[in-house]
């Protein structure tokens, strides 16, 4: 009488029906069984590997049953065992830690993104599931120590850029592990995307300037406030709120002193009004930013929320953002400026910007002019998204959506924030508890808008 056949079949049986391949893979939710076992006997290729593996198989199965996408994550694993340095090594690695293989297996088949990672650096593959390193978020101190350790040997600025690529390649895979396995809360994985954005900019900020210091010299310092010019780097959106997530777009604005002065003294003798020594480090620090190399890019650069948008100039200085937000800043700014925070540069420039703008974003009226301006403004989103058939399946600008969450807190923001400056705040998450304690929302509503 023939026996039932079982998993270890799938890798030790001469040779095996396809209604039999598929009926063996099926109860695990794998459903392109040709592919499937097309990998299995990949994975199997070497005889001693075929061995191990047959040892932990239904173990694997039964892992990638419970991920997001079983086949893609068979798929995703069979191209990490060909990458990895030592498939032996790694299929007894898993022997001995079936956790470190239940973990692997979620982000095999919930992410292409971090599988891809994982598949380009398999060497990340035993420091990101230590968990020493899966237990608790990293301080933003700790993260600047790391990233300064990475570029000190590398001395040109190319070099450098690539390193701070690298390292943030592999930070964002520590994240997404511990998010997609569920170890971090989402206002960890926030507040851990935001820490790695906010250092990044600033070390590009400083690796530019340096660059660009060494060809032009230095702004002169001016006679009035006794202090040399230097540029400040603002963050707005996800960003600006201490909220990115891992697709966001970063939204800066950049901002220096005044017109007034030149910059003499680099290597190239060349004397330049100062205007044009921030405009060209603003051009730097946005490329250094956004072009990909092939270490890839460092983060998508928006910056259409400065003055006039595409059409205006990539660096002001504080006077002429006050002249704007003075005569012809719009209601959507004054969103916009909820979030507004410095990430790089002279931090008392950015005191002086954030109390010049103060007036604008709380002391006009909202009313109902104001937020009907804000509902128009939704409405063309939604006519935008409704033309692609996404207003029902667009997380970010559909109905909704995280865009109309914002826009439910921050128009909240604008009415009371001119006497409760506890509102004031830049996550949406910290306003939506302190709207709930001023009884501007009630604690059901926040719970839910905090849910969504």
């Amino acid at each position: 009488m023939r026996s039932q056949p079982s998993t270890k079949d799938l890798l030790l049986a001469m040779q095996l029906d396809p209604e039999v391949v598929s009926s063996l893979l099926k109860p695990y939710g794998i459903y392109g069984t040709r592919k499937a076992d097309a990998n299995l006997q990949s994975i199997a290729a070497d005889p001693n590997d075929r061995v191990l593996f047959a040892g932990i198989l239904e173990e694997s199965l039964a892992a990638f049953s419970e991920s997001p996408d079983p086949d893609q994550a068979l798929n995703n694993f069979e191209r990490f065992t060909q990458a990895t340095f030592s498939k032996t090594a790694l299929l007894s690695f898993f022997q001995q830690s079936p956790r470190t293989l239940w973990q692997s297996a979620q982000i095999f088949g919930g992410s292409c993104f971090l599988s891809d990672i994982l598949i380009r650096n398999p060497e990340y593959f035993y420091w990101v599931f230590d968990p020493k390193h899966l237990k608790r978020p990293k301080q933003k101190a700790a993260l600047r120590r790391e990233l300064n350790n990475a570029l000190r040997l590398r001395k040109k600025k190319n070099d450098q850029l690539d390193m701070l690529r690298i390292f943030k390649r592999k930070e964002i895979l520590r994240i997404g592990v511990r998010d997609m396995i569920r170890i971090a809360t989402i206002e960890e994985t926030f507040r851990d995307l935001s820490n790695l954005a906010d250092i990044c900019v600033e070390r590009v900020y400083a690796i530019c300037e340096k660059a660009l210091r060494q060809q032009y010299g230095l702004p002169r310092i001016d006679e009035n406030s006794g202090k040399r010019p230097s540029l400040c780097v603002f963050a707005l959106g996800k960003l600006g709120s201490r909220e990115l997530n891992f697709s966001s777009d970063v939204d800066l604005i950049y901002l220096y002193p005044s017109n007034s002065g030149e910059t003499r003294g680099g290597k190239g003798k060349t004397i330049l009004q100062n205007r044009r020594y921030f405009e060209q480090l603003c051009k730097e620090i946005t490329a250094a930013l956004s072009a990909p190399t092939a270490e890839g890019y460092v983060y998508r650069i928006d910056l259409r929320l400065r003055p006039e948008g595409e059409k205006g100039l990539i660096s002001l200085p504080l006077e002429a953002y006050r002249r704007y937000y003075e005569k012809r800043g719009e209601t959507w700014e004054r969103l916009v400026l909820l979030r507004a925070r410095p990430v790089a540069g002279d931090r008392q420039l950015a005191k002086a910007f954030l109390e010049m703008v103060a007036p604008f974003i709380y002391e006009r009226p909202f009313k109902q002019k104001e937020l009907g301006e804000i509902k128009r403004f939704k409405h063309r989103i939604d006519s935008n998204i409704g033309r692609k058939n996404c207003l029902y399946r667009d997380v970010k600008r559909g109905f909704g959506g995280i865009r109309e969450v914002e826009f439910v807190i921050q128009s909240l923001q604008l009415t009371h924030g001119r006497k409760e400056t506890v509102l004031r705040k830049e996550g949406t998450l910290t306003v939506l508890k302190r709207l709930a304690e001023k009884r501007r929302l009630s604690r059901e509503t926040s719970r839910i808008l905090a849910e969504a």
